[in-house]
């Protein structure tokens, strides 16, 4: 049965006739007329006595009239709620990030988000690329914050948009007393036999390939996804890494010394979206947060 046809034979049946019906739909009587015919004969059954003076239910009618009248309340609901959500008054986003940004960028965005519209909620999870990527694949995330060294790709898949956010330099991290530590002029060469600490396969496969780039396969005596442990592990001696900024900014370490150099590489960030996913308000409002 036809939802439209049923909304206009409750049109009808509320105006009292065909006429005063096609009227307040704006349609012609001719055009009214035709679909209650359909109705019916979907119907299997008369609804409508036809008569000078307008309409009458037959009972039929008037069991459907019930039905249409519910449906109409709940086609208003539906335009409220929507109506609450294009304006922001409510809404809900699923943000999958990685570790650093979900301690530097992402509260900035949230709170920024949440001045602006206190109605609208964002569910955090905390994620490596790969595992945000496979959230937003399951439909359990509706955005990825992700990253990529050099000029891998950030991420790759039909139905998926990547917005990029930005660059941040990648730096070494050395213990104090470290020799390259206060040096002047420094290439990772000088670290071809330091123990070397790094992180999640992508944070390893770029140091392994700054190393090389500097002729060297570096020796991994620790690996570790916390940038905190890192730190640490660097700050009492037990080796060097490299991190990006955002890592470094998540956690200061008073213990140890950053070295940048164009030689380390850099950090692409940026957002993973499915197509589409960024019409819908409260998804695109925390979009324009992020690349604020």
């Amino acid at each position: 049965m036809d939802p439209r046809r049923l909304l206009i034979f409750r049109a009808v049946a509320r105006a009292g006739s065909i006429s005063a019906a096609a009227r307040d739909l704006g349609w012609t009587q001719p055009a009214v007329s035709q679909h209650l015919r359909a109705l019916e004969r979907s119907a299997g059954c008369a609804l409508l006595i036809r008569g000078a003076g307008g309409v009458e239910l037959t009972e039929p009618g008037r069991m459907l009239l019930a039905r249409a009248d519910a449906l109409a309340v709940q086609l208003h609901m539906a335009e409220e709620e929507l109506a609450e959500l294009t304006a922001l008054r409510r809404g809900r986003v699923r943000l999958a990030a990685y570790p650093s940004a979900a301690a530097t960028l992402v509260p900035r965005a949230i709170a920024g988000l949440r001045a602006r519209h206190p109605d609208v909620d964002v569910e955090l999870t905390e994620a490596e690329p790969p595992e945000a990527l496979a959230l937003l694949g399951t439909g359990d995330a509706d955005l990825a914050l992700v990253f990529a060294y050099d000029d891998d790709a950030p991420a790759e898949g039909p139905g998926l948009t990547w917005r990029p956010l930005g660059d941040e330099p990648v730096a070494l991290v050395v213990a104090p007393e470290h020799p390259v530590a206060r040096r002047r002029r420094l290439t990772l060469a000088d670290l071809a036999d330091e123990p070397w600490i790094v992180g999640c396969e992508r944070c390893r496969a770029h140091a392994v390939r700054v190393c090389a780039e500097a002729g060297f396969e570096p020796t991994v005596r620790h690996v570790s996804d916390d940038y905190v442990v890192v730190q640490n592990l660097v700050a009492v001696g037990l080796g060097v890494t490299l991190l990006p900024r955002s890592a470094l900014e998540a956690h200061p370490h008073p213990g140890v010394r950053v070295r940048e150099h164009p030689s380390f590489g850099t950090r692409t960030f940026g957002i993973v979206h499915r197509e589409g996913a960024d019409q819908v308000p409260a998804t695109a409002a925390l979009i324009r947060e992020l690349s604020g």
